[in-house]
């Protein structure tokens, strides 16, 4: 019991201090945030702070890993009248209502972590589902862990391009254009042109 309180202070600490770097990154570039901002905000003291992570880039890494795996979790594959849909919708959605956050991620020193750990991740969750959808289906032409890390890839990159470019479209049209570049051509590849049931 004495640990499951624990681990729930210390998942209250986790959050207030990512909530503290969101907010603060509405008002000023994440260079220009210092440690003594990010706990004055979240009410922690400098120990409590050390006590979880090492420096402000692991609570930037750490919040970003939460997000990320959130969002994985939030896209899903699903069947219309063309066969096999993956709705990237939540993604968009979720980055519009933490620009800040992502923009930093995006422009800042947080990249490396979109392109490596998050293109791993979507990657590994593509051909997870690809997988159990051609479980009885013949090998497709392309090699699915070569489909999923180039349709991940992909997808990170119209991302990048919706927020450098201050999200001139919506979430649903960015996910239409993301089902045309993209998923017309997965179908195909994977045989699933037609849909699913019949």
């Amino acid at each position: 019991m004495a640990q499951q309180r624990q681990d729930r202070r210390s998942q209250r600490t986790q959050q207030a201090l990512m909530d503290a770097l969101i907010a603060l990154l509405a008002v000023k570039h994440y260079d220009e945030i210092s440690i003594n901002e990010i706990i004055d905000r979240a009410n922690v003291g400098r120990s409590t702070f050390y006590a979880h992570y090492q420096a402000k880039d692991d609570l930037l890494k750490c919040g970003f890993e939460r997000v990320l795996d959130m969002l994985i979790h939030q896209i899903s594959f699903g069947e219309t009248d063309q066969g096999l849909r993956l709705d990237t919708t939540p993604l968009f959605i979720h980055a519009k209502g933490h620009y800040e956050l992502y923009r930093t991620l995006v422009w800042g020193s947080g990249f490396e972590l979109l392109t490596k750990d998050g293109h791993a991740a979507l990657s590994a969750k593509f051909q997870k589902s690809f997988t159990l959808l051609l479980s009885e289906k013949p090998e497709p032409s392309i090699p699915l862990a070569v489909l999923s890390y180039s349709m991940a890839g992909t997808l990170l990159l119209l991302l990048k391009w919706w927020l450098d470019n201050k999200m001139p479209y919506s979430p649903e049209y960015m996910d239409e254009i993301f089902q045309q570049l993209v998923m017309s051509s997965a179908r195909n590849i994977l045989g699933l042109t037609e849909t699913m049931d019949q």
